[in-house]
Order: structure tokens, then C-alpha cells, then sequence
């Protein structure tokens, strides 16, 4: 197989968009829960950091129902913990009301859904770097 150079470079991702019914429920529920913190945002929209890095981030932008645009959700957005083992995070979660499922074969996989049913997964340290 012939390898193509492409002209352009990428060296990482500025922002992952998620779509929301509820700008402040959701925002609540990656500041309060997920650690994440404000960049900016405006009446409806909510760019938030990852915690301390301030490299990449998670957009919430706030649509009615019936008028995303696109493609609804995407498979599933894997974040990795700075702390803590699957027992700590995932009982953080459940107390929070999360519920929280694995991945059949893996009982070390944390995943779940935010507000809008978004698929989330936490990789702690510890797991395997790429999280698949």
C-alpha cells in the first residue's frame, strides 16, 4: 500500500462539538461531575476545558429538539483521568445518578451517557494509552 503525504498537519484536536437540549444541565453536568472548567461561552454556547489542560475541549452547543444538525451523536468520546481507579470513578458516577455499563470482555471499561444520552467513556490511569 503507497503512503500518501498530505500538505496539511494536524497535531491535535482544538474541540469536540456535542449538541445539548439544556445548556446549563449540561454544563453543570461536566463542570460539577466531570471536572471540566469554562473557556468562554455565550447565551448558547459552552466551550469547556478538560480540567487543567487547556489544549483541548468539549463544545456544548444548545439546539432545540428536532433541529440538530447532522448526525445526532458520534460513537462515543473517550476522556482520560488524572486520578483514581475503576472502583473510585465509577462509584463517583453512580453517586452522582449516572449509570454506568461496561464493555463486554473489558470489566475494567467505564462507560455512560450524559444528559442527552452522548456516550462518554473514562480511561483511568493505569488502563491501557489508547483506551480501545
Amino acid at each position: 500500500m503507497t503512503t500518501v503525504r498530505s500538505k496539511i498537519s494536524l497535531n491535535r484536536i482544538d474541540h469536540v462539538v456535542l449538541q445539548v437540549t439544556d445548556l446549563e444541565r449540561s454544563k453543570r453536568f461536566y463542570k460539577d461531575l466531570l471536572g471540566m472548567r469554562v473557556e468562554h461561552e455565550s447565551s448558547w454556547q459552552s466551550f469547556l476545558y478538560l480540567s487543567e489542560d487547556t489544549t483541548q475541549m468539549v463544545a456544548l452547543f444548545e439546539t432545540k429538539e428536532g433541529e440538530f444538525e447532522g448526525p445526532r451523536d458520534m460513537h462515543h468520546m473517550a476522556m482520560v483521568a488524572s486520578q483514581g481507579t475503576y472502583d473510585s470513578i465509577k462509584a463517583e458516577l453512580e453517586q452522582a445518578g449516572v449509570q454506568v455499563s461496561g464493555r463486554p470482555g473489558d470489566p475494567n471499561c467505564i462507560y455512560f451517557n450524559d444528559p442527552d444520552g452522548h456516550r462518554l467513556q473514562i480511561i483511568y490511569p493505569g488502563e491501557h494509552a489508547d483506551g480501545h
